[in-house]
């Protein structure tokens, strides 16, 4: 196999039939390498290169990538029935529901399953509207919540809103973690409210302590229903098996995603309660999905959620997180302002800069060292470390000293051109 030719075509094939602004963007960030094999907490390209994955498919790969567990129950359901008829039951639906019931909190019990996160805050959304019978949904600035058209009508960044407008009607937004703002804004018209328990693409925004708390007692003031977007945030990314149990409340009804698939197939979900399903019992057609469900998605959801709890990895990544908030705290203290803040929750963290562009260094120099960052999509000055929970202490070590490392040559290329 020729290699050099093979990344050549790819990057040439992005810019004539995928968009020639996505691989203008990959040379420019210098990841200009096809992607090939991946492991735990590490990917390599198709000439060797090892990188370690700080980005982890934005919480895609919770339990690590390419998890034996997860691979060998995909397989073994590959040779079986990968898809359904969709018209006989399929076990592995019904299981993996039963599953989510039982360790999601308070009384959420019926899920429905579709393929991304974008199509659970869909359903989600026509689920509150159904059962209250009102049209209004109040969001918050920042957030995000999907680019399909009702969640991008919910989500806070108008780069991406703007070329698509009008989105949903009777959409209105208030300032994350300003619960005098809520209470202005919502009344016996909305039906739900929708909140990430921690703003991911806002910049990892956790609210205080309280602040879910009061939304869910106002919501129940007014009879509108609390949506909380766990896509980010849940199955043991934060700490905790899910965000909200941090803050001690339980959602009307919880989206999920990304981790739930174990990094190996895309799944999608929306949970709520037996009193709110109701609605849907009459005509259970009116939401479907062809291939939401299907059994080869299924199972790797089934033996996802089992890792996660008998490997105990929502306990073991608070501890890692704690260390990496630490020492990435410590850097902050000799980094003379460029790092204005570090704040996170588990794995899921956020490193302030003053400055797009210094974000954007950092992240080119840390790829320079083969370690895979990002800036947060609603907030371009901030740096996300989202790597897989897996990752071991050996591998922060290697991340820690190589983002040190950047940081020093980002201050040696500003004072550079400061000084021209």
């Amino acid at each position: 196999m020729d290699k050099k030719k093979l990344v050549e075509e790819t990057i040439e094939k992005y810019a004539k039939y995928i968009n020639p602004g996505l691989a203008r963007y990959y040379k420019f960030a210098q990841l200009d390498t096809v992607e090939w094999t991946s492991a735990g907490s590490k990917v390599w390209d198709v000439y060797g290169n090892e990188y370690i994955d700080c980005l982890g498919g934005f919480g895609v790969f919770n339990v690590g990538r390419n998890h034996p567990r997860i691979v060998q129950a995909v397989k073994e359901q590959l040779e079986r029935l990968p898809l359904s008829t969709r018209t006989l039951f399929n076990k592995h639906q019904a299981d993996l529901a039963e599953m989510l019931a039982k360790i999601t909190p308070g009384n959420l019990q019926y899920s429905f399953f579709g393929n991304s996160g974008t199509e659970a805050v869909e359903g989600a959304l026509k689920l509150a509207r159904f059962y209250t019978g009102r049209e209004k949904l109040i969001s918050a600035e920042n957030s995000f919540h999907g680019k399909t058209m009702g969640s991008l009508s919910l989500s806070g960044r108008e780069v991406y809103k703007k070329p698509f407008l009008p989105g949903l009607p009777e959409i209105y937004q208030v300032p994350f973690n300003d619960i005098d703002a809520l209470k202005k804004s919502i009344d016996k018209k909305t039906a739900a409210v929708i909140l990430e328990p921690i703003q991911g693409e806002g910049g990892i925004i956790i609210p205080s302590p309280s602040y879910l708390k009061q939304v869910k007692s106002i919501c129940e003031e007014q009879g509108a229903l609390l949506i909380l977007d766990e896509i980010q945030t849940g199955l043991g990314r934060t700490g905790k098996m899910f965000a909200c149990e941090h803050f001690n409340v339980v959602p009307d009804i919880m989206t999920l995603a990304k981790g739930l698939g174990g990094g190996v197939l895309p799944i999608g979900a929306f949970i709520s309660t037996a009193e709110i399903w109701k609605v849907f019992e009459e005509n259970p057609f009116i939401h479907s999905s062809t291939l939401g469900g299907n059994p080869l998605s299924c199972v790797a959801g089934i033996e996802t959620l089992k890792v996660l709890q008998e490997e105990k990895i929502p306990e073991l990544t608070w501890i890692k997180g704690q260390e990496v908030l630490q020492r990435l705290r410590e850097i902050q203290a000799g980094s003379e302002g460029m790092i204005q803040e570090v704040r996170g929750m588990g794995l899921l963290i956020g490193i302030q800069f003053g400055d797009s562009d210094i974000a954007s260094l950092l992240a080119m120099e840390m790829a320079q060292r083969h370690v895979l960052v990002a800036y947060t999509l609603n907030n371009p000055t901030v740096i996300r470390i989202e790597p897989p929970l897996t990752i071991s202490y050996e591998e922060i070590d290697i991340v820690l000293s190589r983002f040190a490392e950047s940081l020093v040559s980002v201050q040696a290329l500003l004072d550079e051109i400061g000084g021209e």
